[in-house]
Parts: C-alpha cells; sequence; structure tokens
C-alpha cells in the first residue's frame, strides 16, 4: 500500500468503518511510513478544533453569494 491509498482509507479507519482486507495493508504502511503515522493525529486535531467553533444559525449573505456563483457556473443546463 502506498501512501495515496492509505489516506484514502484514513477516514474509514478513524472512524471504525476500515473492513478488515484493508485494515491489515492499512497498518502494515503505518508501521512503515512515519509521514502516515502522523496524519491521523493531524485530522484528529482538526477535527476537534472544528468541533470548538461556535455555530452560528444564521447564513451569511457572502456564502449565499459564493453558493448562486458555483451554481451559476458549474450547473449550467447542457
Amino acid at each position: 500500500m502506498d501512501c495515496y491509498e492509505a489516506i484514502d482509507l484514513m477516514e474509514d479507519a478513524l472512524g471504525g468503518s476500515l473492513v478488515a482486507e484493508g485494515r491489515a495493508g492499512f497498518d502494515d504502511h503505518l508501521q512503515e511510513c512515519a509521514t502516515c503515522r502522523t496524519y491521523p493525529e493531524q485530522m484528529r486535531t482538526t477535527l476537534g478544533a472544528l468541533e470548538r467553533l461556535p455555530r452560528s444559525t444564521e447564513t451569511s449573505r457572502r456564502r449565499s453569494e459564493l453558493i448562486a456563483a458555483f451554481r451559476r457556473e458549474f450547473c449550467r443546463d447542457p
């Protein structure tokens, strides 16, 4: 398994839903790759920080403008 494959499986591994067939290769890769070993901790830190951000019930005007611009650009009928 290479780093790209390991990163593709990272979310499942962190969520506890990585299937047994992929688990062995994933664990072996983490044993060999220091960079990928740090990735799960970075993900946990990032998710923890995001969870602590205040949540707003209001939708910002700028967000609505960006979504509308995205739809105009990428959701055109052929």
